[in-house]
């Protein structure tokens, strides 16, 4: 098989860092660089695969999502008393029960 010549760009420093890793690994700067690489696209790919069936589920569902029509938004003044007491009781959590903004316990 031919080999082909790829050509990069780094820092001094990273290039450097490189030379001593490969160095220390015993291989010579192209093999450790085909190593790195061949290692991080078997790693990447794994991923890809373990999480196939969760991307195919989310696009298929994304996918339906879009074809749903939005409801229409709620005139005001429409709501039940129930929900209204939701409302007030969720508001009353936010902005404490006096609608300062104080945490109960704290001044306001």
């Amino acid at each position: 098989m031919a080999k082909t010549r790829i050509s990069i760009s780094l820092e001094q420093q990273q290039a450097e860092r490189i030379r001593r890793h490969a160095e220390r690994a015993g291989l010579d700067l192209s093999a450790y660089l085909v190593h790195a690489a061949t290692r991080q696209m078997a790693e990447t790919e794994a991923v890809e695969a373990q999480f196939a069936g969760v991307d195919a589920l989310i696009a298929a569902t994304e996918a339906e999502a879009a074809s749903v029509p939005p409801e229409p938004d709620a005139a005001v003044g429409e709501l039940t008393e129930e929900e209204r007491l939701e409302v007030e009781a969720a508001l009353g959590l936010v902005y404490g029960p006096d609608r300062t903004g104080a945490r109960p316990g704290q001044a306001a």
